[in-house]
């Protein structure tokens, strides 16, 4: 049966030409008829959809390699880096395992796994937020000599809570840890990981089950001696349930809710297991964290630089309401849990519609969007994620732009990288994905419910889109259902 014909995939199209039209906001995503809301207040801030028909940009994407199912279960695809000296790829299975690809794709290979019980990290993978969240390798990592020879870090939740944390939540249930930890390769080279054990630099106790770790990276425009350079940002996320109720992402005694910067390589820290930047913004201020770099996030999946103005960017998952991309400067309050997105927060029903961007303090979203927009799965809470600047002639149709996506649906979106927005969801355009030439394009759903009917699986009714850009500017695109690894062509 070809994929065009499949009974599921006729009964996308049908559920999907069903909400091409307006939004009706009386009703939140997934949540059916609600109660009226307020006067000035809205779940629905952006009724006007984002054009779904006009500035598409079209490119191919091709199959590169695929990683293994683990237990018969679709790998869970989450981060992708390229380690140039030996000319391969690094990526992570959520549930705790390093696989190397190398540079033509053909041959995957474990590199570490996390899980082997001779490493005593038990990774909490449950669910779909919880698991191997992140990894990054030092910019000195094959650099023979250098401090951050054969390092790299991993980020992730585990069920071992006996160590005490060094971050922890008035939460009298915590139901897991998220560690950073360090691990030291004696042969950055070797096919396989062949160092020890690794060093846990960061541990924090999660007072709930969702919104754990994001992303840990290094500034990627960060040179050799300057002041940037070996710094590593770590997202953290509000600590999870709804509506951020303990208050985190406002409190900078908190070190939820806030993207932090450390040096790994340091100890003048609290428990002298890495270092605290001497720029960092808050290092003077009473009260506060001092590895903070900026604070109000409430779920950020991915942040990125601009190679030619090293501007830095987030995407942030919003409550029930907005998704946003912001940028990011040090210091910046991003207005979480007092905004969600240009909007002031009401509740996870509502935002106030009255007086938006009224807070000089706030550093606001450049884009955002209404969880009810139609190119979202409808009964889905939508989840922002990106983000990268595209400055590289290899695809032309998308030099010059900033591009970001929603998460479930694969929805891939861009705006200009030189003429940034002020806000709001009309400037968003779409991009579309061609598999061969004149193939009709489609969304990234719709390429891995094709994948899945080859497979004989049940296609995915969402895509977990992530994607990572490689030092040479290629954008590769990961999910958490069919172990495809793709890159973006021309």
């Amino acid at each position: 049966m070809s994929f065009a014909s499949h009974p599921f995939f006729i009964t996308a199209l049908v559920t999907l030409a069903s909400f091409s039209g307006a939004v009706t906001s009386a009703q939140g995503p997934g949540r059916g008829a609600q109660t009226p809301l307020p006067a000035g207040q809205t779940n629905d801030p952006y009724p006007q959809p984002i054009v779904a028909n006009e500035g598409i940009i079209t490119v191919t994407l091709r199959e590169f390699a695929a990683l293994p199912d683990i237990d018969g279960v679709a790998a869970r695809a989450m981060t992708l880096v390229d380690e140039p000296s030996t000319r391969r790829l690094f990526v992570s299975d959520m549930r705790g395992v390093l696989y190397t690809v190398s540079a033509d794709g053909r041959v995957v290979a474990p590199y570490l796994n996390i899980r082997d019980p001779k490493w005593s990290v038990p990774v909490q993978s449950a669910g779909r937020e919880r698991g191997l969240q992140s990894f990054v390798l030092h910019p000195q990592f094959a650099q023979s000599g250098a401090p951050g020879f054969g390092r790299f870090y991993t980020y992730l939740d585990t069920s071992n809570m006996t160590p005490v944390p060094d971050f922890t939540t008035p939460s009298q249930n915590p139901t897991h840890d998220l560690v950073l930890l360090e691990w030291t390769a004696r042969t950055p080279s070797a096919a396989a990981y062949d160092g020890g054990a690794p060093r846990e630099l960061i541990r924090w106790r999660q007072p709930f089950a969702n919104h754990n770790g994001g992303m840990v990276t290094f500034n990627s425009t960060a040179r050799p001696g300057t002041p940037d350079f070996g710094l590593l940002y770590i997202g953290v996320a509000d600590g999870g349930s709804g509506g951020d109720p303990m208050g985190n992402g406002q409190n900078l005694g908190a070190a939820f809710g806030k993207i932090l910067r450390i040096d790994p390589l340091g100890m003048n820290s609290r428990n002298g297991k890495y270092g605290i930047p001497a720029s960092n913004p808050f290092v003077s201020r009473a009260g506060a964290l001092p590895e903070i770099y900026a604070y109000g996030v409430r779920n950020s999946q991915r942040f990125g630089w601009d190679s030619r103005t090293g501007a830095m960017f987030m995407s942030d998952i919003g409550q029930n309401i907005v998704e946003e991309v912001s940028p990011v400067t040090a210091g910046a309050n991003l207005g979480w849990n007092a905004w969600e997105g240009n909007y002031r927060f009401v509740s996870t029903r509502a935002v106030a519609i009255e007086s938006p961007r009224s807070d000089p303090s706030v550093t606001y979203p450049i884009a955002e969007w209404s969880q009810l927009d139609p190119l979202m799965l409808p009964n889905t809470s939508s989840a922002s994620v990106g983000v990268v600047v595209y400055r590289n002639t290899a695809v032309p149709q998308l030099n010059g732009r900033l591009i970001f996506g929603d998460m479930p649906s694969g929805e891939m979106f861009h705006v200009s990288a030189d003429r940034l927005p002020g806000g709001g969801q009309d400037p968003i355009r779409r991009i579309l994905f061609v598999t061969a030439p004149g193939a009709t394009p489609r969304t990234y759903l719709q390429i891995i419910q094709e994948k899945n009917v080859a497979q004989g699986k049940t296609p995915a009714t969402r895509a977990d889109l992530r994607f990572d850009m490689t030092s040479t500017g290629q954008i590769f695109v990961l999910n958490k259902a069919d172990g495809a690894i793709r890159v973006i062509e021309r």
